[in-house]
């Protein structure tokens, strides 16, 4: 049986333990750049239900720069020797800018002794020849002393009714060529997917999560984020959830969903998230999935009775 410590999937936990012999932590910094959903490229609303930049939990960018950015996180923990810590570019699109200026900060974050590798938050559609090029030649660079390049995603579903709702702005071959461009410079990619938008039934999400176990298209990503649906102030899906458009799970529901999921996922993938936790000060609902640790222990607890496991019907 594959060991995955005291959880019933692969967790990003156990792959770290597993891989580097120790628990390592995330620091999330706002590299300042927008987003072709935003600045006019392609529109100026953003997807339905981002708040703003989907950054909500970096390091403020008022602080300064990414560098002043990291050592600020930095000095949060303990600093115990050995500390090992994964520098996430998390706030808009972290490939959508000048190439110098994303070697800088990419850079920067590799470059710090600690660091063992960075987690680069973008959309397929920012991820040119050029940009590829700079993540090659970076990895080539720093794969060596023993760290890691990974790209993170946002495919939230692979139905087009809902990508046209939530406003995506790009069409699933785009998701499938970047998953292909990355895969063959053998950088790992991660892909985040929301459980509970509307007018998904659990059966579209499901199909959403067998996709993700690879196609002759499309080859399956390193690892997963399953994301329960925020509805965040001042989004226009706050205003359709007002408007009665739609119900947010209840914690009971997601559980279940969530558990499903889980089950119909590749076992060699890593699960990243399996919940999330919206930012208090603009969480307009679900309230209930403000409390994380809650959530994560009825799941466990739900999996452990059910004897649910990573895989199960995975196909």
């Amino acid at each position: 049986m594959t060991d995955w410590l005291d959880k019933p999937y692969y967790s990003v936990n156990a792959y770290f333990k597993h891989t580097y012999g120790q628990k390592c932590y995330k620091i999330a910094v706002d590299t300042g750049l927008t987003c072709p959903n935003r600045d006019g490229t392609l529109d100026t609303r953003g997807c339905i239900f981002c708040s703003g930049g989907s950054g909500n939990f970096a390091v403020n960018a008022d602080i300064g720069s990414v560098e002043e950015q990291i050592r600020t996180g930095l000095s949060k923990f303990n600093k115990k020797s050995g500390e090992r810590f994964v520098i996430y570019f998390q706030a808009n699109t972290n490939t959508y800018g000048p190439k110098a200026y994303l070697r800088e900060v990419f850079s920067a974050a590799l470059s710090e002794s600690s660091v063992i590798g960075i987690s680069i938050a973008t959309r397929p559609d920012a991820l040119g020849t050029e940009i590829l090029g700079l993540l090659h030649d970076l990895q080539q660079i720093y794969k060596p002393e023993g760290k890691f390049i990974w790209v993170e995603l946002g495919l939230q579903t692979v139905h087009e009714k809902t990508v046209d709702y939530i406003r995506r702005g790009y069409d699933l071959p785009v998701y499938e060529e970047a998953a292909r461009n990355l895969t063959s410079l053998h950088i790992p990619y991660i892909t985040h997917v929301i459980l509970g938008l509307p007018g998904e039934s659990t059966e579209d999400m499901l199909a959403t999560v067998a996709y993700l176990n690879g196609t002759e298209r499309c080859p399956k990503p390193f690892g997963v984020k399953l994301q329960l649906l925020h509805v965040l102030k001042g989004t226009d899906l706050e205003r359709d959830y007002f408007d009665g458009k739609f119900q947010v799970f209840t914690e009971d529901e997601y559980v279940d969903v969530v558990i499903q999921c889980i089950q119909h996922l590749d076992p060699g993938i890593v699960l990243h998230r399996v919940t999330g936790d919206g930012p208090k000060a603009l969480l307009t609902a679900p309230l209930w999935s403000g409390n994380k640790k809650q959530v994560l222990n009825h799941l466990h607890r739900e999996m452990k009775a059910k004897g649910a496991r990573q895989g199960d019907f995975a196909r």
